[in-house]
């Protein structure tokens, strides 16, 4: 298992990714429309950061995200090559799932989310490459 991603909760990810270009000499790697946002992955070379924007008039997670907490980190994701063996490595362990089970995710990736309370108050996701 490995870094794979910093999701970013933001109002404009158009802006904020020119901004992490011109700053960090970061690139796009894939822009995509999922779950209604705008998901934007910036190549760190070692990772990404992924840029959530809510739709106009989405009424998803990280719209509430916004209203609630304001632009900033949303969760970190660890790659894994087995998203199932690692949540019920984690359950084991005592982490609480959000997901029930591995579900679609952005760039075609199955995820699984696991619950803050249980992980030191960080969001983590799962992701399966």
């Amino acid at each position: 298992m490995h870094f794979d991603h910093a999701g970013i909760a933001t109002d404009d990810a158009d802006a904020l990714a020119d901004l992490y270009a011109a700053a960090f000499d970061v690139p796009v790697a894939h822009e995509e429309t999922f779950d209604g946002m705008q998901v934007t992955f910036l190549d760190l070379g070692n990772g990404y950061f992924e840029l959530l924007d809510p739709l106009p008039d989405s009424e998803g997670t990280i719209a509430t995200y916004l209203e609630r907490n304001g632009p900033g980190i949303h969760h970190l994701a660890l790659a894994t090559p087995d998203v199932e063996a690692a949540m019920a490595a984690a359950v084991d362990a005592g982490v609480d799932p959000i997901d029930d089970e591995p579900r679609p995710g952005a760039w075609g990736h199955e995820v699984v989310f696991l619950h803050p309370k249980s992980t030191g108050g960080v969001l983590l996701e799962l992701v399966e490459h």
